[in-house]
């Protein structure tokens, strides 16, 4: 489960947007977009939480932390150049599902992220392949 891999015509790159994470780094539409459907498929999705390396979207923060990460592979040739951004249908955007279990809770009892992990990558995918302008590739 390393997460999809795509291209999409539908999410535009704002302008200004990188600035708030990481020069190159985009998918603020795209975030937007994954958690209004998660919110649809029943999850309770917080605010997008900017990273260093896209945008987060916590799902449950109990009894552990269970998140999607979504943004974009990073183009080294002009990165955070405005002139030369990529074009929404050549960026390869990525997104994956992630669990965290606190450290003094390993240290009490184990905890299954397995099957919340599971379902919401299903839940994801799901998502993703019915939006009809998501193209699947390969792992850059």
């Amino acid at each position: 489960m390393d997460g999809y891999w795509f291209k999409s015509s539908k999410f535009d790159i704002e302008p200004g947007e990188d600035k708030e994470i990481k020069p190159g780094m985009y998918g603020r539409q795209l975030a937007r977009w994954l958690k209004q459907r998660l919110e649809e498929k029943g999850y309770t999705v917080e605010d997008i939480v900017n990273e260093e390396r896209g945008r987060c979207l916590m799902c449950s923060r109990e009894p552990f932390m269970l998140w999607v990460g979504c943004g974009n592979m990073i183009n080294p040739q002009g990165v955070g150049e405005e002139s030369i951004l990529p074009s929404k249908e050549k960026i390869v955007w990525r997104c994956f599902v992630a669990a965290e279990v606190p450290h003094f809770t390993r240290y009490f009892r184990k905890v299954d992220t397995g099957s919340a992990v599971s379902k919401l990558y299903s839940t994801l995918g799901e998502i993703l392949l019915k939006e009809p302008t998501v193209i699947f590739v390969e792992e850059p």
